[in-house]
């Protein structure tokens, strides 16, 4: 009897240990499987994240502009602002080659058979076109005279002289530098000028 007592001791023993063992196996196997799963997401991850860079790399080229264009359009506008400051320069010496020939003939007193622009100026601010008479092209002084002492007579008829008097303060100061004008071409050219509505002459073919 104590004997097979013994028996079943050792049996329900043994059982344990393989219920045991087993339990532990399937624990390790259940483990083993989650490590797996979490190795293999890390790879996708660390996959994903590898890929993200590539493209984000790949947009920043893209939107990223090279060197060479940068340069090539700071070249341009330096040339651009160089011809512009070369024209700009040149127009001013001109501009100032112009006023010094104007100041010299200005500064020159007339000589035989030359008109005085003092006097053409002055005649032309007191007697507005009228004093264009003295060394204007008499195509323009003598039409001119006549409209303007048309207009005066009519004016000083129908307008009070308070409306007439700025008329006069802006139109005989413009006719003052037309005489002035006219006095230098007259005595540049040798002769009267026209000032207004030149005429073109016609241009000569080569060889004639």
């Amino acid at each position: 009897m104590a004997d097979d007592d013994r028996a079943v001791r050792d049996k329900m023993a043994l059982l344990e240990a393989e219920v045991k063992a087993t339990a532990e196996f399937q624990r390790l196997r259940k483990e083993t499987a989650l490590a797996k799963v979490r190795e293999d997401r890390a790879v996708q991850q660390a996959e994903q994240t590898e890929l993200r860079q590539r493209q984000a790399e790949i947009v920043t080229r893209k939107k990223r502009p090279t060197a060479e264009p940068e340069v090539e359009i700071v070249t341009r506008k330096t040339r651009a602002d160089d011809g512009d400051d070369a024209d700009g320069l040149g127009s001013a010496l001109e501009l100032a080659g112009k006023a010094n020939r104007v100041k010299t003939e200005l500064a020159r007193k007339p000589g035989k058979g030359e008109k005085s622009w003092m006097k053409s100026g002055l005649a032309s601010t007191l007697l507005g076109p009228v004093g264009w008479l003295y060394a204007g092209s008499m195509r323009e002084a003598v039409p001119a005279s006549a409209v303007w002492l048309a207009l005066i007579s009519l004016a000083s008829k129908i307008l009070p002289t308070v409306l007439l008097l700025p008329v006069l303060m802006v139109a005989l100061p413009l006719s003052g530098i037309a005489g002035v004008v006219y006095a230098l071409q007259y005595n540049r050219h040798g002769g009267r000028q026209r000032l207004f509505d030149k005429e073109d002459k016609p241009k000569q073919l080569p060889g004639r």
